[in-house]
Formats: C-alpha cells, structure tokens, sequence
C-alpha cells in the first residue's frame, strides 16, 4: 500500500496509486500521501510533467467509504476542538488537494486510466490535462447513487470540459460509461490497449517535456487561470504571463536555436 513516486532522467514523474485492496480508493493516508506527492512535483524544478495511474483493474476510485468518512469526522472534531490546522501531518484539505482541486500546479498532468475511474478519480481527471485510458476503462461520478455529493470539483470542472449534455448525463445518471463512449463525449485524448497505456502517455510526456518548461507552465497557467475569468481579464492576465516568458533565458535560447538550426538546451529560467 502506497502511493509510488518515481522521476526518470527525461524529467517525467510517474505516480501511481497502490491499493490494490480496495481497488485503489483512499483512506486518510492515502489521500495525504497522494497530497505530499503532488506537492513533492510541483516543488521539484527537474520534474516538468506527471503521469498519474494506478494498479491492476483500477485507476483511482475516490474515498473509501468503510475507513475514511469516520477517520475524516474525527479529524475535524479534533482539529475543531483544539483549534488545530492538521494533526499528524493530516490536513482537512488533503482530499480535495489529492484531487487537484485548487492545487494551482502549472505543471502539465497526464491520466492514465488503466481501470475503474470513479467518485474521486474523476474528479482527479478533471484537474488533468491530457487523458489517456485502457479500451477496458470505465468512467462514473456514482456520488447519487450513494445518496453523495461530487464536491472535489467534478460539478464545476466537468460542463467547462466537455459538451453541455454529455457533462449533465454523466453527473445525473451516474452510470458507469466505457472508454469509447468516454472518448465520444470528449473526455479523452486517446483509448488504447491495455498494454500500450504507459508508453502512450509517455509519448505525450516526452512531446511536452521537448519544449520550454517555463513557457509550457505558463500556458497552462493562463489557461486554467482564464477558465475562472471574463474575457477581459483574461487577455490582461495572459498578457501579464507572456511579459514574464518573453524575459526568460529560454525565450533567448529557443529562436537562437532555430536560427543555428540545432535542438535548444532548456534552462528552465
């Protein structure tokens, strides 16, 4: 049981979710440890892109309901009670940051949906970037049929992500959907066999990872960013973001790359 961290030499982070026990839900340690994990990327100047997946039949399937709804009300009495911000190194928010709700990582995300992707884990792919997933994938937010409520961002996220209708059907039927259908609706980049799901996210990895890392955290900065903005404030916010990229070292080193018509070397500055 754990959540794996792994940086490789081409700058890609691969983490993986494993509890494979209980299909890759989280308890309290879980949902920190996937927290700390995208804290430890964000924070790691040689990590420029993640790959998110998990083991065997599962991807990730939110919290699990036996363990981590009493764990997390005891957790708030206690932190309510004592006038506390985390107990243990536990915090309120580490679902919803495991989530990538709010994480404000500019770094880009990359899904690879190997299972079951419910509850949590599509909220989680909501914060994502790119989405890859295994032809046997199987995407829900199942949160109604609990009696529950999506609320690590799937209601806001998903209707700016995908057709109108299709974002309604998923939300309020709550019935699990293929990864074709998925792909159909717009939720996917790619379905692939099963064993052709790392390299196909690491395809698109090292696509991404051949550019400038501070202008590709830019870009999903002022697009993510934007999302949250008028159109107005938008351009005035991209405009602020581009200033900053045009006065880097690698807005140098890439048109004099060009011109010399060899690869540019990143300095990340």
């Amino acid at each position: 049981m754990a959540i794996h961290y792994e940086l490789d030499d081409e700058h890609i982070v691969l983490i993986t979710i494993d509890r494979h026990e209980a299909r890759n839900s989280a308890d309290l340690d879980h949902f920190r440890w996937l927290r700390e994990a995208w804290e430890r990327f964000d924070a790691d100047t040689d990590a420029w892109v993640a790959i998110i997946t998990g083991v065997e039949d599962a991807f990730f399937t939110g919290a699990d309901l036996k363990t981590y709804v009493p764990a997390i009300t005891a957790l708030g009495e206690r932190i309510q009670r004592e006038g506390l911000t985390e107990v243990d190194g536990y915090r309120l928010d580490d679902g919803t940051r495991a989530v990538l709700r709010g994480a404000k990582i500019w770094k880009p995300i990359i899904a690879a949906v190997n299972g079951f992707c419910t509850a949590g884990g599509m909220e989680m792919l909501g914060g994502a970037d790119i989405r890859v997933a295994c032809t046997e994938a199987q995407f829900a937010v199942m949160e109604p049929k609990r009696g529950l409520f999506a609320g690590g961002g799937t209601t806001v996220r998903l209707p700016r992500q995908i057709p109108f209708p299709h974002a309604m059907e998923f939300l309020l039927c709550a019935d699990l959907v293929t990864a074709a259908r998925a792909y159909e609706m717009g939720l996917l980049n790619a379905v692939v066999a099963q064993d052709a799901l790392l390299e196909t996210a690491y395809s698109y990895a090292r696509r991404i990872t051949a550019n400038a890392p501070l202008a590709v955290q830019a870009t999903k900065q002022s697009v993510w960013e934007g999302l949250g903005m008028d159109l107005k404030d938008a351009y005035r916010n991209e405009s602020k973001i581009a200033s900053a990229i045009f006065a880097t070292e690698d807005a140098k080193e890439g048109p004099r790359a060009f011109a010399e018509k060899r690869p540019p070397v990143w300095q990340g500055k």
